[in-house]
């Protein structure tokens, strides 16, 4: 049986980068990474927070997670249909940020 042929990742686009990478803490800890077609940070190994094209994802304990959730953060699913457990979207992240007006 042939295997199926593989769904590539959504990019990100580099608008959605330089924003993500201004979130990063400045931490010798910290690494950032390529993952799922844009970038993810990582602590000490964990990842913690990325991207999935331009949506934001943050690994949170249970009890931020579900007031995240409350706010109408959605379960990362890189593949649909398989939710990665322990992480949640941010709802509009950039969506708000680009109605800000340029810093200075």
């Amino acid at each position: 049986m042939p295997d199926a042929p593989a769904r590539p990742s959504p990019k990100a686009d580099d608008e959605s980068k330089a924003l993500f990478r201004t979130l990063v803490p400045d931490d010798e800890r910290v690494t950032v990474k390529p993952m799922f077609g844009a970038i993810a940070a990582f602590a000490n190994g964990w990842m913690f927070m990325g991207l999935f094209a331009t949506e934001l994802f943050v690994r949170l304990s249970d009890e931020d997670d579900a007031a995240v959730r409350q706010a109408g953060g959605t379960d990362l699913e890189p593949m649909p249909g398989k939710p990665m457990r322990g992480y949640v979207t941010i709802p509009n992240w950039l969506a708000y940020t680009l109605t800000l007006p340029p810093k200075k």
